[in-house]
């Protein structure tokens, strides 16, 4: 590793650990649904006006719920529905989750680009998390998604640095070796922030250790499969880890050559973008 990313990682950390890091705060909108949501009364209509004050935020649950994966036989068109057939627990998190968008966003191109190209990623990890959620566990498929959105939420706090220090700007090898050496560290400690449920605030630090044995099937093995799975021909290094060898995989017990289970994935890529 370079001088300069052995150096900004050490200020980051230090930054960590003496609570000295800008992080970002969840979205308004974001916090409005969780607090609807923690009512257990609370009612369709409720939880539809406090989604529908953000109607970018609304449109994307309604072409959520016509995506291949959850179309029914009538086509939904407004937001009420939506909830309806999505229940409002998975409405509130699908919503908390799609409307991190709003973080990712920057002053300067370079930066701007970056951010873009880890939330598309994240969207597309999402969807196949969520797929793979529905078809090999009995755990919730909106909170497999929530964890496919913010599994590299770590890398935002990082570039937001990035943005204030143009030598690090100038130099994208040693941002690149920053951001991966430490973003699990960062997303770690934003979802802690953030007050995420347990079952997801340790996920950005665990989803890289394709090693990792755990009793029983959870979130972090679906986004590790979920990663394997988009990463895939490219020429990302997670692309060259050997499936099979992950004991995600084998909880899951999925093949990874089932072209009907391939085909279905390539669907679910698609359902958060």
């Amino acid at each position: 590793m370079s001088e300069l990313a052995d150096k900004v990682q050490r200020d980051l950390v230090a930054a960590i650990d003496n609570d000295d890091l800008v992080l970002p705060t969840l979205p308004e909108v974001a916090m409005q649904i969780r607090k609807a949501a923690e009512d257990p009364e609370i009612s369709v209509s409720t939880l539809s006006k406090v989604i529908g004050r953000d109607t970018a935020l609304s449109a994307r649950l309604i072409k959520v719920v016509n995506s291949p994966l959850l179309r029914a036989t009538q086509e939904v068109t407004d937001l009420h529905t939506a909830i309806t057939r999505l229940g409002v627990n998975y409405s509130s998190n699908l919503a908390i989750g799609l409307v991190m968008e709003q973080i990712f966003n920057a002053s300067s191109e370079v930066v701007e680009q970056k951010m873009r190209d880890v939330w598309l990623k994240s969207l597309e990890i999402a969807g196949v998390s969520y797929a793979l959620c529905r078809r090999y566990t009995q755990l919730k498929p909106d909170q497999a998604a929530l964890g496919g959105l913010v599994h590299q939420i770590g890398v935002l706090p990082i570039l937001t640095y990035a943005e204030e220090h143009n030598e690090l700007l100038s130099d994208p090898i040693s941002l690149n070796h920053v951001i991966d050496r430490i973003h699990p560290l960062v997303g770690d400690k934003l979802l802690s922030v953030w007050e995420f449920p347990e079952m997801l605030a340790k996920l950005p630090g665990q989803y890289l250790d394709f090693t990792r044995e755990s009793k029983r099937v959870d979130y972090i093995d679906l986004v590790q499969v979920a990663c394997l799975y988009c990463y895939k021909g490219t020429n990302h290094p997670l692309a060259a880890i050997d499936a099979f060898s992950v004991p995600a995989f084998k909880k899951l017990k999925i093949n990874p050559d089932n072209e009907a289970m391939c085909r279905e994935l390539e669907e679910s890529r698609l359902m958060f973008l």
